[in-house]
């Protein structure tokens, strides 16, 4: 398949994709002008521009023929998304009140998109509702497509040993596109009612409808962005606290597993992903609660800021209730380590993925049988299944991958003139998606606004790289990638 047709081709899917987020631009639009928002014009202008360049795109890419669905068609086709796709969600808030730079509205629309979370914006508190809607909205779309690409994309492409969550649907070589449609619409299908519960909750709870429609969208999403500067600290009450605690958890385990418990008459046994990343969340939580100090530490709000705030990281979504680094001397290492785990495969939440720590105590466990029994067979294994060794391989060569670029990466910060402990939590935060750093400037407490444009522009590169596994990317450099 020439280079060229399937560029075109992406370029065409990216152009749709484009017109949709257009479409979707006149939701705040229409909303901000029947309720009276300010700002909502700039939304309705935003939507025209984006859908006209959107749609010359289209029609001059129009009738390129569509390839197989190959692997160098598929990285093409995820890289143009990834990386267009945030800049045309930046448009309203250069053009909006917020008056953002296109540095700064980029590094918020690849944050959001990503759901890292990570932001520039600051006085939340007094924004207009429009412009709120849509970080929301888009951190919303952004989980969306992470599970399209968890449950669809990344296993076909043999991504990160992701390989080993291959669906039916993704398996196939007969049609794979139309059974990736019809997938993806029962993956919306679950995906909007857990929002929509998500939302009932935060409502009964003591929310207001649009703080609650908001936290809906960026508590399944594993996003963290919030309507108010102080995140979920702004909410006093313990329910609030607690409903998200579960949301985070819903929208970070395995979404193949709501389909099938939905709508398959077929039942499987617990994956040992979700067995390990409730474990981690319980041991963490407890941790946390005993060791934690001062005069509040161990009353029943305290209990529900603690299991937030263990959730909230390692899931990867970046809320915050309370700032947690002035809880203790265990509170900062251990927030720094959950930092890097992550939620399961196949769910929106980022990081290195509950999956490939167990690969990894595998591969200790076989490594000390055979230096006892040299002469053994111990295959490693991921619960009643056998590891392939090209699965073990690439989560591996993914981890490696990830230990290299965040060493690049924190050292090309530390050359923007960022101290060692901004330059590595925040290489670390953008890599595995999970918003907030540690320190004074960009801490649970801080924000990334006083970073120079030259680092934003890094964090952003790093949010995607992150999200699309690292060699997702990666693989683009690779002179065989370009041959023919």
């Amino acid at each position: 398949m020439s280079l060229v047709v399937e560029f075109r081709s992406a370029l065409h899917v990216v152009a749709v994709v484009s017109l949709a987020l257009a479409a979707i631009m006149l939701a705040p639009a229409g909303m901000g002008l029947s309720l009276g928002w300010p700002g909502a014009n700039s939304f309705l202008v935003s939507a025209v521009m984006v859908g006209v360049v959107s749609l010359m795109v289209a029609v001059s890419t129009w009738g390129a023929r569509r390839p197989d669905l190959t692997a160098r068609f598929g990285f093409m086709l995820v890289n143009l998304l990834w990386w267009i796709s945030p800049a045309v969600c930046a448009v309203p808030l250069m053009l909006g009140p917020a008056q953002l730079s296109f540095v700064d509205a980029y590094f918020e629309s690849v944050s959001g998109m990503t759901t890292t979370g990570s932001t520039v914006m600051t006085g939340l508190d007094g924004f207009d509702h429009a412009t709120l809607l849509w970080r929301s909205i888009v951190q919303w779309l952004g989980g969306l497509g992470m599970l399209s690409l968890g449950l669809i994309l990344l296993p076909f492409l043999s991504v990160g040993g992701m390989q080993l969550f291959r669906m039916e649907s993704s398996d196939r070589a007969d049609k794979p596109l139309p059974r990736f449609v019809a997938l993806s619409k029962v993956i919306l299908l679950v995906y909007v009612g857990l929002t929509l519960a998500c939302a009932g909750l935060y409502s009964l709870a003591g929310m207001s409808g649009f703080d609650a429609f908001n936290h809906a969208f960026t508590t399944l999403s594993t996003g963290g962005y919030s309507t108010h500067d102080a995140s979920m600290g702004y909410f006093t009450g313990t329910g609030v606290l607690w409903v998200g605690t579960v949301f985070m958890i819903a929208g970070s385990l395995p979404f193949s597993l709501y389909i099938v418990l939905i709508f398959s008459r077929h039942r499987m046994g617990v994956d040992p992903q979700v067995r390990v990343f409730i474990s981690i969340i319980v041991v963490a939580t407890a941790l946390l609660f005993f060791g934690r100090s001062g005069d509040d530490a161990h009353g029943l709000h305290a209990l529900a800021q603690d299991a937030f705030n263990v959730t909230s990281v390692i899931t990867t979504t970046g809320y915050a209730a309370g700032d947690y680094t002035v809880w203790g001397t265990l509170a900062v290492p251990l927030f720094y380590v959950l930092t890097f785990l992550g939620g399961c495969a196949g769910s929106t939440a980022g990081g290195l993925k509950t999956y490939r720590l167990i690969v990894m105590m595998e591969l200790i466990r076989t490594s000390l049988a055979e230096l006892l029994h040299p002469r053994g067979v111990f295959p490693m294994r991921y619960g009643n299944r056998q590891i392939a060794p090209d699965i073990f391989r690439s989560a591996l060569v993914m981890m490696m991958a990830f230990i290299a670029t965040l060493g690049v990466l924190t050292i090309l910060l530390g050359a923007c003139g960022l101290d060692f402990l901004t330059a590595l939590t925040g290489a670390v935060t953008a890599l595995t998606n999970v918003g907030p750093g540690l320190g004074d400037i960009i801490g649970p407490a801080g924000n990334f606004a006083p970073l120079p444009d030259t680092a934003k522009i890094l964090l952003a590169i790093g949010m995607v790289l992150g999200r699309l596994e690292i060699l997702g990317s990666l693989v683009l450099l690779s002179p065989l990638f370009w041959r023919t």
